[in-house]
């Protein structure tokens, strides 16, 4: 496991970036942590690496899904936050989306696990104080 100590939102945007250099089509990440606690800002980062524009990029917490095509790899971006159970998560065609060829990231993923598959990279989010925040990423 690597730690990263972030002491801004432009440190864990920067740490958001480096994750997905290291990233290929199929990947998923789970970001798991509280309200606040960096998970839109590493995304911000991850999306720009990628080649989309970090400007658009915003927590999906009312949509659920939140795409970003125009990279080298598309992104797609959820948030679990306000489903329910598990079964929802066909009503917002999960399973398609993992099979499209770009990267899954997502926001809340602490609430269902099991709909994860195998070999999901995972980044908890610890806040400190201030603007400091501990990511523990889990490969």
């Amino acid at each position: 496991m690597d730690t990263i100590i972030s002491n801004s939102p432009e440190e864990t945007q920067a740490a958001g970036r480096r994750l997905a250099a290291t990233l290929r089509k199929g990947a998923v990440v789970a970001l798991i942590g509280d309200l606040g606690a960096g998970k839109t800002h590493f995304t911000k980062g991850l999306v720009e690496e990628l080649g989309g524009d970090p400007a658009e990029v915003t927590s999906p917490t009312f949509t659920l899904v939140h795409e970003y095509r125009e990279g080298r790899l598309p992104v797609f971006h959820f948030d679990f936050y306000r489903l329910e159970e598990a079964s929802e998560l066909r009503n917002i065609g999960w399973e398609e989306y993992l099979l499209e060829d770009g990267v899954v990231v997502v926001e809340w993923a602490e609430r269902f696990p099991s709909a994860l598959p195998e070999g999901t990279l995972r980044v908890r989010f610890s806040i400190g104080g201030g603007d400091q925040r501990t990511l523990e990423v889990e490969k």
